[in-house]
């Protein structure tokens, strides 16, 4: 590939960095539509596959981009996209700690502080619902993605427990 698919792979996801709002996993539906249906540069299956390894690796889920990088135009394209997705919104949080820092209950911080939280649930949930419909597997994906959720979420049985079981159910249904 070119030197122009470096320069494509900063603009998508240097300005991704700064709207990660929750984290990671607020900016996968843009991520998906990015590079599965915009550019077509991984498939469905292929995003979900390396959304599943970035998050069994330890870090951040946008660790999801390192692995596109590397798929789309190889050592130079997974440094390119790291770089991009980490150093922007290093940089804003590294300035807006300080004044964060400075203005410690101020009545507009808290504000902040309460608006932003719904924003990143939302952000998340959009998140959650863009790899449901990118999963394999039909209703038996839906099913073990519901119980899952509400057995982490309900009780604390451990989350490598439910992963297995649901590991187990597809073996078994040859899914």
């Amino acid at each position: 590939m070119d030197g122009n698919i470096y320069l494509l792979l900063a603009r998508i996801f240097a300005p991704l960095s700064l709207l990660a709002v929750g984290g990671g996993q607020a900016i996968l539906p843009e991520i998906h539509r990015q590079i599965v249906t915009v550019h077509g540069f991984i498939s469905e299956a292929m995003f979900v596959a390396d959304f599943a390894i970035s998050k069994m690796a330890p870090g951040p889920t946008t660790l999801i981009v390192t692995l596109i990088g590397w798929q789309t135009a190889g050592l130079w394209g997974a440094a390119v996209a790291t770089v991009a997705v980490f150093l922007p919104s290093s940089i804003l949080v590294l300035y807006l700690a300080r004044i964060w820092a400075r203005y410690r209950g101020a009545a507009w911080q808290t504000a902040v502080e309460k608006g932003l939280a719904p924003i990143a649930a939302g952000l998340i949930l959009a998140g959650s619902f863009t790899l449901a419909r990118a999963a394999t597997g039909g209703w038996l994906a839906y099913a073990v993605a519901a119980v899952s959720t509400v057995l982490i979420s309900a009780t604390k049985i451990n989350p490598l427990l439910v992963v297995g079981g649901g590991a187990a159910l597809f073996l078994l249904t040859g899914l």
